[in-house]
């Protein structure tokens, strides 16, 4: 499977989300309208507004981004090394600008294939979203509009693993699970994600923890290539 996929041209990532603001009191009545529409399917009957916002982080209009990790595979002689880089902060806009300026100088170009597990539905919709709402331009692999389904530089290990079932979700931990991957879920998941943030402050475990998924993923696709496992050796974390 994937055999026409060169690893040393992939680049994974895994990003982390949370809401605009830490309390749905916080926001404006502007803001405060706009959720209540929004949020109409996700709430049951005896439900507000308010008491579903701590799902608002899943939404790019509601949202915003604290993390992106980053990871490639570098491939030499003996061995190969994968190295993950993260972009994380309070300030998105800052956190974009770093992520699209890494894009534009180093994988702005046909060559590379953008891979994250759900990435269709969620990391690569959401990340170009809020690009642009911070007035930031789209780094190419981003930039979709117009091209051809074919010419569509993503790879989502989700999607694969349908192999076209439309109606099947697998996560990111079973897939580790059948697959003898050590689980990036250990210490959290992410629901915990907008609580750790807010509450406990700790944007440090929050970007250990989308480190985890990024290499989850990248081991994924070695799994799905039928490839040995990375061992924690080859495994490079960039400051």
């Amino acid at each position: 499977m994937l055999d026409n996929i060169k690893l040393n041209k992939v680049i994974f990532i895994d990003i982390e989300t949370v809401s605009q603001e830490s309390e749905y009191k916080k926001l404006s009545k502007k803001w405060k309208d706009l959720w209540e529409k929004k949020s109409t399917y996700l709430r049951g009957e005896e439900e507000a507004a308010a008491d579903v916002y701590n799902k608002a982080g899943i939404y790019a209009e509601f949202g915003k981004v604290i993390c992106i990790s980053v990871g490639i595979y570098r491939e030499f002689t003996d061995n190969k090394i994968f190295r993950i880089k993260s972009f994380f902060g309070k300030n998105e806009k800052q956190v974009l600008t770093q992520f699209c300026d890494l894009f534009k100088k180093n994988f702005q170009s046909t060559d590379f294939i953008l891979c994250a597990h759900n990435g269709k539905e969620f990391d690569f919709p959401f990340l170009a979203r809020r690009i642009l709402i911070n007035n930031l331009s789209l780094p190419f692999v981003l930039d979709i509009a117009g091209r051809k389904p074919w010419e569509v530089q993503h790879l989502d290990t989700l999607q694969l693993w349908k192999f076209g079932d439309y109606k099947h979700y697998t996560s990111l931990a079973l897939l580790c699970e059948l697959f003898k991957i050590k689980s990036p879920k250990n210490d959290m998941e992410g629901s915990d994600v907008g609580r750790v943030f807010w509450e406990d402050d700790d944007l440090e475990r929050i970007v250990k923890y989308c480190q985890n998924d990024t290499l989850a993923v990248a081991q994924l696709i070695l799994a799905y290539k039928g490839m040995k496992q990375l061992k924690d050796s080859e495994v490079e974390i960039i400051s």
